[in-house]
């Protein structure tokens, strides 16, 4: 979507990257581009939340860490307001933009939208974009399969990896929602995934070392040559429901001990 298609909405604020994530050595070239999409609401004319935007700078700088040396860049947007609204998916069209916005920066690398709440629903709706190799999408808000008009899309999913991450606590978005658009997904694009985190709740906070290990692994495997760890490729693999529920172990991504 064009820049300029999105100028003059919502209260006149146009979306922004803003500074890159985390340090990077200056005249390394780009190798690959993280979008992190924060939380938002299902209505609002407010400006984006400086709460959410910030909550996503750790796994932020988590991420630039793991793939300074293939010269990851990593942007956090924000949003022209808070509201997804209706319609007009006002989110999912600011994600879009970024996507185009970070191909006009760095040239043809590839993308992986990373996404938490509100912000993982647009991190799966704008995957349709040129730009995305990837999705992450944490905790993603869900419509009600019953309330909404039409079932949230997947199509546009095909070609992407994805992954989802739900805790089972989660009080504020219901995790089977998230497990019904997978299983919908994994129909017709088999690089899907789930994993849940058990007892954990919405900002997956229990489990943070394990959630930020997971997202690095799948980063750097969907947009480099890096193999994923081993429950990931299995979850990849795994037909429904197995890889769709797989459980996300405490010690992910953590060295094992010296005996």
């Amino acid at each position: 979507m064009a820049h300029s298609a999105l100028v003059g909405t919502a209260g006149g604020r146009t979306p922004r990257l803003g500074r890159s994530v985390g340090a990077s050595h200056p005249g390394t070239a780009v190798g690959g581009v993280v979008l992190l999409l924060p939380n938002g609401e299902a209505t609002s004319a407010r400006g984006a939340s400086v709460r959410a935007h910030a909550a996503l700078l750790p796994l932020g700088r988590r991420l630039a860490a793991a793939g300074r040396g293939e010269g990851l860049v990593v942007h956090a947007v924000r949003y022209r307001g808070r509201g997804w609204n209706g319609a007009d998916a006002q989110l999912a069209a600011d994600a879009s933009w970024a996507a185009a916005e970070a191909v006009r920066r760095y040239g043809d690398v590839p993308v992986c939208l990373v996404g938490h709440g509100m912000g993982g629903r647009a991190a799966l709706r704008a995957a349709g974009h040129t730009a995305v190799d990837a999705v992450l999408a944490l905790a993603p808000w869900l419509p009600e399969d019953d309330v909404a008009a039409e079932p949230e899309p997947v199509r546009q999913l095909v070609g992407r990896r994805v992954l989802i991450l739900h805790g089972t606590n989660d009080a504020r978005t219901d995790p089977e929602l998230s497990y019904r658009l997978a299983e919908r997904a994994k129909k017709s694009n088999r690089d899907t995934c789930r994993f849940e985190v058990h007892s954990d709740g919405h900002a997956l906070r229990q489990y943070r070392e394990e959630v930020q290990a997971l997202a690095a692994d799948f980063v750097l495997g969907s947009l480099f040559t890096h193999p994923y760890a081993r429950p990931v490729a299995d979850a990849l693999a795994a037909p429904p429901p197995l890889g769709l529920r797989m459980p996300l172990a405490a010690g992910f991504g953590r060295p094992p001990r010296r005996r």
